[in-house]
């Protein structure tokens, strides 16, 4: 396989905070992917906004559905570049389940809220937070006592960091690359939202095929192509024929960029990749384009668009109040968050618990608690 030399050795782990005995049929990596699919935090995701909520559609996708599509997109690439597909696939099940309820506004005003206290929210850090502390299934230990090398990937999952950026990460090896598995993560993520976005978007009729054709480079021969090959198909049906064919393009750009940017930079092995100035996980020119454009379109034509602007103002307005309410009443935080208190400042408490809500558990909540 093309870069089977630097597959992480499955057999070479760092080991887990709490040592286990080896399971008799699954390595470590299958493990840990287990470990995430049947924790509580990703179950929740089923109920977390990607971009389109429910109260739009229930057509659109969630948290949960985006998050397996990234992992059938990282599944592949990892295949094709002969890297290791378990590890690959438990990061990419992982990847979001530090995410807030109500999509990136949620992230935003929770990190507003924790500025005043001079702190931050950083979904990464909660991320971990969930793994380490919050999830309670094992008698022995708190958390899902994943391997190192999952931990690792989850904090460097959208970048990199350097040595007392932030206290909680200076474990996780700041300053070095993580694992070609891990690096494929972000990218896998940006292919995966790009087109399911541009899918949905397709669906809640907000441009035409047109619309993209004009302004995404490439995306009109694609469209070319599949009209003359189906020149009677529905227009959603063409949509889709042209959806397939993007996301092999993006997919197959990321193989073919990374297998360039991994054989002219000269690394031999892991060490090397972690030494290396930048990440080598990237797509070949004409791809990138297409993807940059994607992105630029996208922006302009769904995340900007009225409907959504309005649902992240009410997501945020009511975040800011349901933080305030829980400042002031901290009695009426759950018990498990408030023998947190104890040890923690009360608005990072507030903070965590809010992140780990659902949408659905945050609406009812703030129903109840709020005037």
């Amino acid at each position: 396989m093309p870069l089977s030399r630097l597959r992480y050795p499955v057999n070479a782990l760092r080991g887990r905070r709490y040592p286990e005995p080896r399971h008799p049929y699954r390595n470590e990596f299958q493990r840990d992917r287990d470990r995430i699919v049947h924790a509580r935090a990703f179950r929740r995701l089923e109920d977390k906004t990607q971009v389109f909520g429910e109260r739009l559609s229930d057509h659109f996708r969630n948290r949960l559905t985006h998050t397996i599509e990234v992992s059938q997109i990282a599944r592949t690439l990892a295949a094709a570049l002969g890297l290791d597909e378990d590890f690959t696939e438990a990061l990419a099940l992982a990847h979001d389940i530090g995410h807030p309820p109500f999509a990136h506004a949620g992230e935003e005003a929770l990190d507003h809220q924790m500025r005043a206290f001079g702190d931050r929210f950083d979904h990464n850090l909660h991320a971990l937070h969930i793994v380490e502390d919050f999830e309670l299934r094992y008698a022995r230990f708190p958390g899902l006592n994943l391997t190192f090398e999952v931990r690792e990937g989850m904090v460097k999952h959208s970048r990199d960091f350097q040595p007392g950026e932030r206290a909680e990460f200076d474990a996780y090896l700041p300053g070095q690359r993580p694992p070609l598995e891990a690096q494929l993560i972000d990218l896998a993520d940006e292919v995966a939202y790009n087109t399911a976005d541009l899918d949905d978007g397709f669906s809640a009729e907000l441009f035409t095929m047109a619309d993209i054709a004009a302004a995404v480079p490439h995306y009109g021969e694609l469209t070319e192509e599949i009209a003359f090959q189906f020149p009677s198909a529905p227009q959603k049906v063409l949509f889709q024929e042209v959806l397939r064919r993007l996301i092999d393009l993006l997919a197959s750009g990321l193989i073919e960029g990374t297998l360039a940017s991994v054989e002219s930079s000269g690394v031999q092995s892991i060490e090397d990749i972690r030494r290396h100035p930048e990440r080598l996980v990237r797509m070949t020119a004409v791809p990138a384009e297409t993807n940059r454009a994607l992105k630029h379109f996208l922006m302009e034509r769904v995340y900007s668009t009225p409907p959504l602007v309005a649902e992240r103002h009410i997501a945020c307005e009511g975040i800011a109040r349901l933080f305030a309410f829980f400042l002031a009443h901290p009695a009426e935080l759950p018990e498990t968050h408030r023998e947190r208190i104890e040890s923690h400042p009360l608005h990072r408490v507030v903070c965590d618990y809010i992140a780990g809500m659902t949408d659905g558990f945050f609406r009812r909540t703030a129903t109840r608690l709020l005037p």
